[in-house]
């Protein structure tokens, strides 16, 4: 096998207007934080002034509970915005190398998280997932992983699937690539894995 190396990345279609929603999120959990944060600031004087007030017992864990509620849920609303966040702006780039297709999970074009790297003698078939084939090769599966955040595919891209069998099952893997990563895919694999139909 001759070396090859290619890169290719999906990014979102609506990637300006994810891009906002990501940051949007991103700032009201950082004003919830902080808003939590000056509500437990205050608390000290709040408990000092209950200690000296004589409060105890039943009415003293009331009183707590009553003023600890609503920091805690203002923390609760900051930590669901800061994991939404993380459904925005999400690109997946592809890697291909020698005989290898490393796929990593970008989120808002920073944070990196390597995904999985499928090695090219364990596809089993290569297709586009626009012909027969895709349903009849998802049909006898129960998994199939979407590495792309697109509904459909961005101009000049296609979506295409891989038939992979690791050593504890079998798994379906959509892509969104050009043509060049397929011939890519195919060359790696061999033709005989590529669905026509």
């Amino acid at each position: 096998m001759k070396e090859a190396l290619y890169e290719e990345s999906a990014i979102p279609v609506k990637s300006a207007l994810e891009a906002k929603l990501y940051m949007a999120f991103h700032v009201v959990s950082i004003i919830l934080f902080i808003l939590a944060g000056l509500w437990l600031t205050f608390s000290f004087a709040y408990i000092n002034n209950l200690i000296e007030s004589g409060a105890t017992g039943a009415t003293l864990a009331i009183y707590l509970i009553r003023w600890f509620l609503p920091p805690a849920l203002i923390v609760g609303g900051g930590l669901i915005a800061f994991f939404l966040k993380r459904r925005f702006n999400v690109s997946y780039d592809y890697t291909f190398v020698e005989d290898e297709l490393r796929v990593t999970k970008v989120y808002n074009g920073r944070r990196r998280k390597y995904l999985m790297t499928l090695k090219a003698d364990q596809i089993l078939k290569i297709g586009w997932c626009e012909k027969d084939s895709f349903e009849r090769t998802k049909r006898g599966l129960g998994k199939t992983k979407f590495l792309t955040s697109n509904k459909a595919p961005a101009e000049e891209k296609e979506f295409i699937y891989l038939l992979y069998s690791s050593s504890i099952a079998k798994t379906l893997y959509v892509l969104e690539c050009r043509r060049i990563m397929l011939e890519y895919l195919v060359a790696a694999a061999g033709r005989n894995k590529l669905e026509r139909e």
